[in-house]
Formats: C-alpha cells, sequence, structure tokens
C-alpha cells in the first residue's frame, strides 16, 4: 500500500505571549520555517504542543493558523488529547469545518481505559469524521498501550491510517509489521529512536527537534531514504544529544529554548510549565550551543 503519511512531520510547539495567549506570529513563523525546510506535513496541539494547557477554541486558533500558514502545500493534522471520547468526537467534527487535513488520535486521557474500551474509544473517533486518523501509541506516557494485535482487529476501521509508534522499543516497528503488513503508515514518534525505526520499515518521524532544527531532521530522513547511510549516521550522531532533549518531561520547555536560541521561536510556556532556570537552564542550553558550533554541513539532497 502506498502511504501519503511519509516522511517528516514535526509535532510544532504553540507560542504564547508574556500573558500566555497564542503568538500568532510566531507560531505561524516556525511552521513556515518547518514547510521551507522540507517537511511532509504537520502537527499541531499535541503534548509538545501544550494541548493539555489549550481549550478547545485555542486548538482551533492554532489550527487556524497552520491551515494559513501552510497554505495547502503540506497537510495538517490536529491532535486529539481528550478525556471523553464524547469531546474527543466534537473536537474532530469541529477540526473538520476549520480545514484539518487528518487528525493525530490519543486514547482517552486519565482513564486507563482496557483493550476493549481503548478500541472503541478509536473507533468512534474515527466514525465522527471522514478525515484519516493516525494513532498515537505512547504507553510509557499515557499508560495505554495499542498493541499490534489491537491494530489488527481495528484494521477494518478504514479511515485509520496511520500509527505514530512511541513505545520506546524499536522492535515495535517490526511486530506491527508482522502483524498488519503494510495497511497503516508507521511512524516514530521517539526522536532518538527514529533512525533505527526508519532503517526497521517505518515509513516517517513524527518529530520534536525538529521544530529548532528542521534542515537537519529532513536531511537525516532524505539521506536514508536514499541508501546514503554513513551521510545519515554522521549527522543522527551529532544529532544525538540533542534528540534526547525530547525523551524528557521537560521536552516543552527544551524545544522552546532550543527554538529561541536559533531564532525559530519563543520560550513563554503555559503554568504548570515554567521556563528553565538555575543548573537545569545552563545545562541545556550549553548543549545547544555546543551542538551549534559543532553543526554538521548538510549533502547536496
Amino acid at each position: 500500500m502506498a502511504h501519503i503519511w511519509e516522511g517528516v512531520w514535526p509535532a510544532v510547539t504553540t507560542k504564547f505571549n508574556a500573558d500566555f495567549s497564542i503568538d500568532r506570529a510566531w507560531t505561524g513563523k516556525n511552521i513556515d520555517a518547518q514547510i521551507d525546510a522540507g517537511v511532509d506535513g504537520i502537527i499541531v496541539c499535541g503534548s509538545l504542543g501544550e494541548a493539555s494547557t489549550l481549550s478547545l477554541d485555542d486548538k482551533l486558533d492554532v489550527l487556524d493558523i497552520a491551515v494559513e500558514s501552510a497554505r495547502g502545500r503540506v497537510p495538517v493534522l490536529l491532535t486529539i488529547a481528550e478525556n471523553s471520547t464524547l469531546d474527543a468526537c466534537r473536537q474532530a467534527e469541529a477540526g473538520a469545518r476549520r480545514g484539518a487535513s487528518g487528525y493525530m488520535v490519543l486514547p482517552g486521557l486519565r482513564y486507563l481505559s482496557d483493550r476493549r474500551e481503548t478500541l472503541q474509544h478509536f473507533r468512534s473517533v474515527a466514525s465522527a469524521t471522514t478525515l484519516p486518523l493516525m494513532i498515537y501509541n505512547n504507553p510509557l506516557a499515557y499508560g495505554v498501550d495499542m498493541t499490534p494485535d489491537m491494530f489488527a482487529e481495528i484494521a477494518d476501521q478504514k479511515n485509520v491510517v496511520a500509527i505514530k509508534e512511541s513505545c520506546g522499543d524499536v522492535r515495535r516497528v517490526t511486530e506491527l509489521i508482522n502483524a498488519v503488513g503494510d495497511r497503516f503508515a508507521i511512524l516514530c514518534g521517539v526522536d532518538n529512536l527514529a533512525m533505527e525505526a526508519i532503517l526497521m520499515g517505518a515509513h516517517g518521524w513524527v518529530a520534536g527537534l525538529v521544530c529548532a532544527f528542521p534542515r537537519d531532521t529532513v536531511a537525516i530522513y532524505k539521506l536514508l531514504k536514499a541508501g546514503r547511510l554513513e551521510e545519515a549516521r554522521a549527522i543522527y550522531r551529532w544529532f544525538a544529544p540533542l534528540l534526547a532533549l525530547d525523551v524528557s518531561s521537560k521536552l516543552v520547555q527544551n524545544i522552546k529554548l532550543a527554538e529561541t536560541i536559533v531564532g525559530l521561536g519563543t520560550e513563554p510556556v503555559r503554568p504548570p510549565r515554567l521556563p528553565l532556570v538555575g543548573d537545569e537552564r545552563k545545562a541545556v542550553e550549553a548543549l545547544i550551543r555546543r551542538s551549534l558550533e559543532t553543526r554538521p554541513t548538510l549533502p547536496a539532497l
């Protein structure tokens, strides 16, 4: 099966003003920079987009910004991360009216659903829209594991077309392919497992540090697809310490600091998150600046 959901998909941050309102200009500037760098799609209002602090109106505003910035150049996915299935379905209906190309969908939050409940949640959201869905599987963060046999069971839901796999074990890519073949596009959702996952057959990368380093991220993917493994490996090894900033409870603050340093964003976050301070900030900033000093020259693609 040919998949259109391939390549590099930034899970973009939501930029805020000092009063915590949405900074429309900076949110749009970063999305435009991602697209100029050659990404294949944009995902808004995910974990990195601070979904837990956004109202439905906020999410639709961010979607509007992304759709306007994309100008049809790439698809824009709205993340659905709600406590209740009913609210998730309502968001799917609202997003379709505001120009979403599709959705990245989490299991219902807070309550840890069992197998039957998890499958019913995803089927309900899929049935609330004709748009395509990517199921986001992250048992480490959200406590619910959408296993390969569960994907085999939901394969009859035609508009469930992709998987963002973030279980933290690269072996899951092979397990998924063995269970469902090429039924779904598989995208790695863990920055510092992305090269390994793509080499094992993943179709793409839902990326975080791409928000600050879009061209480097796209270069790794394109080199891998071209079979230029040594060149991809060299960039990936340089990138690895930065990619580890995505695998952290402070991923939002880490990546927003990186965006600010490279000129692609601003630092404000919505409480309860607070910007990095003290030794923690010094360590992350030193890593980012050291990486910039040793940044490799990207090869022609």
